[in-house]
């Protein structure tokens, strides 16, 4: 049967479930030979499958590429990768079925229920960039996580803001709202599910996602612009990528555009609703006034960042809401004040705030309006177990820790860990774990001025559209 992968907007020529088996199969009606593109398709579509589908995600998956016209005859031994994808098999219209029987006999086990299988939802464990291109099309955060206990969580937190902002907006006040949460828990998947719910539900509140990460806020707005134009495309309507590149600018934008904007402007900005990413690294009063005197020409400039970016929105004469997503421990940068700055700001200048603070927010400020909640504490993480560890082997490789580093790594076995010094020989190594259609790429140290000479630059701005 032909299968339309859930969400993905790929649709499989054939699915056969056989033998606990899932095949895969891609038809080139006519060809006579198996070429890259049509292999790493088929792989593609196996791909999608495993990452993506609910009832696929620990089943055995066999891509195969069926050149119509082909010569047969040819022998072939399936080759598996850790998580049971095979590597794409190659047959032609008549050797298929023995093709398809011979992998069975030799690799099959438990019968897989088919109407259990095509009731499998889409289901993924998405990067950040998938996560919020589902947000923007309009899925509900549970859908886009696998962990059943932290899209819960996340749903909990989401509810308690709608609830505050609805309240604000009755009585007229003007809230601001800490989310914290242990290390992968989701808290920028929790700020851009709040932001895309009310960018949907009012849009005349114009909500915006904040960061002062420009490679995120560059990568993500792309990512919207060109998923947008794929999905008009799909549903037969003609939408421009330029429109679309102005609705996820106007929907994700970098806190430091959105301060200069309001550092030329006095008046109050179109938004209601602006939630801070990483709210904990905005700058302190020495770090802010510094950069306003010497970079904007703002002379005696004496506001923490924090408390100007209240500023900015206190400029509202009825309501507004502010939500600050807070990493704990993550100020990294010299100046970065942490959270304390926020709370300091608040007691300071804008005690006519309502706050709403998780109970795990520990502070020695004193704050006239305020409500404390455990539903703005995200307490369970949605990575896995391993990709947890897998920080932690990171930080101690980082920290030149070799004894800590080697306890984790026992920890990672199956997982594709590669460490050398060689730029040539990661690279060659990253070629070999590709596949399908994946790509994979560099990340480099904004100070790895060493790199140069083999052709990375790690101050040069890579222009987006430039393949990747």
């Amino acid at each position: 049967m032909e299968f339309l992968i859930p969400r993905m907007g790929r649709r499989a020529d054939l699915i056969v479930l056989q033998d606990g088996l899932i095949f895969v199969v891609e038809y080139k009606v006519g060809a006579r030979q198996f070429d890259r593109s049509s292999l790493d398709q088929v792989y593609g579509y196996g791909l999608d499958l495993k990452h993506f589908h609910e009832t696929s995600h620990a089943r055995s998956i066999v891509p195969i590429l069926v050149a119509t016209e082909a010569p047969g005859g040819e022998a072939q031994a399936v080759q598996w990768d850790d998580d049971m994808l095979a590597r794409p098999l190659r047959t032609n219209a008549d050797e298929l079925g023995a093709t398809i029987n011979f992998v069975s006999r030799v690799w099959g086990s438990d019968a897989i229920d088919p109407h259990r299988w095509l009731a499998g939802r889409y289901r993924p464990t998405p990067t950040i960039v998938e996560a919020a291109q589902a947000l923007y099309r309009g899925h509900d955060v549970e859908e886009i996580s696998r962990s059943e206990a932290g899209a819960e969580n996340l749903t909990r937190t989401a509810d308690y803001v709608a609830n505050a902002i609805e309240s604000a907006k009755q009585s007229g006040e003007k809230i601001i709202c800490f989310i914290t949460g242990v290390p992968g828990s989701g808290k920028t998947l929790a700020g851009l599910n709040l932001a895309t719910a009310r960018q949907r539900a009012h849009s005349d509140e114009h909500a915006v996602f904040l960061s002062g990460n420009g490679p995120l806020v560059d990568v993500l707005r792309e990512a919207l612009a060109l998923d947008a134009v794929a999905k008009a495309k799909e549903a037969g309507r003609a939408e421009s990528k330029v429109q679309e590149d102005r609705r996820a600018s106007a929907f994700i934008q970098n806190i430091h555009h959105f301060r200069d904007d309001a550092l030329a402007n006095p008046a109050a900005p179109v938004e209601k609703v602006a939630v801070f990413d990483e709210a904990q690294r905005a700058w302190n009063v020495e770090q802010t006034s510094k950069f306003m005197q010497q970079k904007k020409g703002q002379l005696g400039f004496s506001m923490s960042e924090p408390e100007f970016l209240l500023s900015v929105m206190d400029r509202h004469e009825d309501w507004c809401a502010i939500i600050c997503l807070v990493g704990g421990g993550q100020e990294i940068n010299t100046g970065e004040a942490g959270i304390e700055e926020w709370l300091r700001a608040l007691e300071r200048s804008f005690p006519h705030w309502r706050v709403h603070l998780p109970q795990t927010l520990n502070h020695e400020s004193e704050l006239p309006n305020t409500t404390v909640t455990r539903d703005l504490h995200l307490a369970t993480s949605i990575r896995s177990f391993r990709a947890e560890r897998l920080s932690d082997f990171v930080g101690h490789v980082i920290a030149g820790d070799a004894v800590a580093a080697r306890a984790v790594r026992s920890q990672l076995q199956s997982y594709p860990l590669f460490i050398t010094r060689n730029l040539d020989d990661a690279r060659a190594w990253l070629r070999t774990r590709v596949r399908g259609q994946e790509r994979a790429g560099l990340l480099a140290s904004s100070n790895g001025a060493r790199l140069k000479p083999h052709g990375v630059f790690v101050k040069v701005r890579v222009s987006r559209d430039r393949g990747h």
